[in-house]
Parts: C-alpha cells; structure tokens; sequence
C-alpha cells in the first residue's frame, strides 16, 4: 500500500489565519518533509475559496517538484468538468517534465460548485461536461496529434499538443464520492480509482468498490490496471491519548461550522469516538492503531493500493503537521510494508 498526504492549502489553523506567503511557504516545507521521510504521494486540491490557497494546484506541485526528489506529486482533485482539458494536459506534462517523471493527476466532477459559475459552467450539466471533457483528457493523453470534437469546446482537428510528459501515460486516477456510476465509468474505462471516504465507517463502500472491480473486468482489464485509493481525514501522534487530543478540537470545530451551513447538527464527542473506531473512518491514533486502521480498511475492501490522509482540516499547526508526517514515514509505513 502507498501512503500519502492530500492538503487543500489551507491558509488558517483553528481560528487563527497566516498569511498566504506563510501559508505556501510551511506546505511546501511539509511537501519536502514528506519526501525526506519516505512517503509515497503528496496531492494538491482545488478550490476556489478565501480560505484555501489550491486553486491552481498545479502550480504549487510545480514549486514542491523543485524542491524534492522522490515523492510523487498528484492533484486531489483536479475539477475537470469546469477545466480546459488541453490546459490540464499541458500543465501536468509541464509538471511531468520538472519532476522528472513524478506527475499525476486525480480527476472529478468536484464536490464544492464554486467553480461552475466561476468559470461560467452550468450546473446541470454537471455530469455531462465530465464525460465529455475527460474523454478529450484520456485522449491527449495518448496521442499527439488530435481530431475530435464534443458540444462544450471548440473542435480540434489534427492539432498538435506540446509538451509531451516524459512518462508514456501520466497516471490519471478518477476520483469519486458515493455515486454507482462513477464507480462504473472508472472500471469502463480502466482507470485506478480514488474514493473520497469522510464519514462513517469505511467498510460500507465495499459494494461500489466491487461494482468498479466487475465493471473492469468486464470490460477486459486485469485486475493489477484496477487500482483502488482512499481519502480520508486522519492523523498520527505519539500515542492513540495525544493523537486524539490534538485532532479533535479543530475536527469538532470545522465539522460543526460546516454543518451549520449544510444543516447538519453539531459535532459530538460521541460521534467522534464511532468514528475513530476500527471500522470508523477517520484514521487517528498512534502509528500501530493508524497502521493497524489501515490493514483492516484494506482486508474489509478487497484490497487498497493508495491511502493519502487529509490533515490540515483540523486546526493543526504546523509542528503537528511536521511531526504526524516524520512518523507516518518512520513509523506507520515500515508496520505496513515491512521492510521499507
């Protein structure tokens, strides 16, 4: 299993807000603190709010790539359905390049709208504008020269699109809430699936994690093509008292400010111990229980290749940040893969 870390660049910790320059500079310092300690993956999501700085994530991942040698450097998630596929294509190539060889990308229909009218989608054509959009990503993809044409961007006829990454196929990796369909398009169409997990208990998406896997193989891919990631919240600390002390004052408190917008009660201690249970989602502890959390989610789900913790929504410093990285690499990964 790979581990790895998705951040939304996050310019505030708890109540408290830094600066943007502060806020860049400190993820990138856990970028590269990701990479010295051995992780496997760093994503950069998109969003298009004041209190997050990825709306452009490519472009951080750029910086991070200057900075590091290993780690590889992904989206999480980029929001295809309001982006020029060709302009996706040309950045993570470009990525691609600076990393010498580490660039991916995760791709969704995005779970926040702000970027629909934004960038002057229509809403309802949620659904129809991926499909359409990611067919033009798979595509430049594989080839380069283009003709194609689709009802949301102008045609392309035998046009030429530069620059070509230096991996023959970036790894495009779909990512998905709880829709059955999506679960279907990513076997359809072979691609490792990445499935946003940040409520109840992990082992309820077993179904649709099945779904995916028969849809592949239905449609001729081996299972090693049909890859499966999670994405959950977490948090590693020096023991399971600490870990749990730090993470649940600013969890409590963004998850109860987010459900009084969305008409959600209150987050309670209660609910926080469900969900910090073996089968709980949020993946919070000291490394054994994290790496014990882990093992158990993959066996409930037929397997996982790829697990990333979203950390930096609880109001975390950085210190705690820091030092949760150092030991997903020093601790938890060498109790998952023995050896590394």
């Amino acid at each position: 299993m790979e581990i790895g870390i998705d951040s939304f660049a996050s310019a505030m910790y708890g109540s408290k807000a830094l600066s943007s320059e502060a806020a860049m500079e400190q993820l990138l310092d856990r970028i590269v603190a990701a990479d010295e300690a051995g992780l496997d993956i760093f994503g950069i999501g998109e969003h298009h709010k004041k209190e997050f700085l990825d709306s452009v994530p490519a472009v951080i991942l750029a910086a991070a790539a200057a900075r590091t040698k290993n780690i590889r450097l992904t989206s999480a998630v980029t929001v295809l359905s309001t982006s020029d596929p060709v302009r996706v294509f040309q950045s993570f190539a470009t990525l691609d390049i600076i990393s010498k060889g580490r660039a991916e990308m995760v791709v969704g229909r995005g779970s926040a709208i702000e970027a629909y009218p934004l960038f002057g989608f229509d809403l309802n054509q949620y659904d129809a504008l991926f499909k359409e959009k990611l067919n033009l990503l798979l595509r430049l993809r594989e080839d380069e020269f283009i003709t194609w044409s689709g009802k949301f961007r102008p045609a392309l006829t035998n046009q030429p699109v530069y620059p070509r990454p230096l991996q023959e196929k970036i790894p495009v990796w779909l990512g998905v809430g709880g829709t059955p369909e999506s679960f279907v398009r990513a076997g359809m169409l072979g691609l490792p699936l990445m499935v946003a997990i940040i409520g109840g208990e992990t082992e309820r998406f077993r179904p649709l994690i099945d779904l995916y896997r028969r849809s592949g193989k239905e449609a001729g891919f081996s299972p090693e093509e049909l890859k499966v990631g999670l994405h959950s919240p977490g948090y590693v600390g020096d023991n399971d008292q600490s870990a749990e002390a730090d993470y649940y004052p600013g969890y409590a408190e963004l998850w109860t400010k987010l459900g009084h917008e969305r008409g959600w009660p209150p987050v309670t201690r209660r609910q926080f111990e469900d969900l910090i249970a073996p089968k709980g989602v949020l993946v919070v502890g000291g490394p054994e229980k994290v790496a014990e959390k882990l093992l158990r989610h993959s066996e409930a789900l037929g397997g996982v290749d790829r697990f990333t913790f979203q950390m930096d929504n609880a109001g975390l410093s950085h210190q705690q940040l820091l030092k949760s990285i150092d030991l997903i690499g020093t601790k938890v990964i060498p109790l998952i893969r023995p050896g590394a």
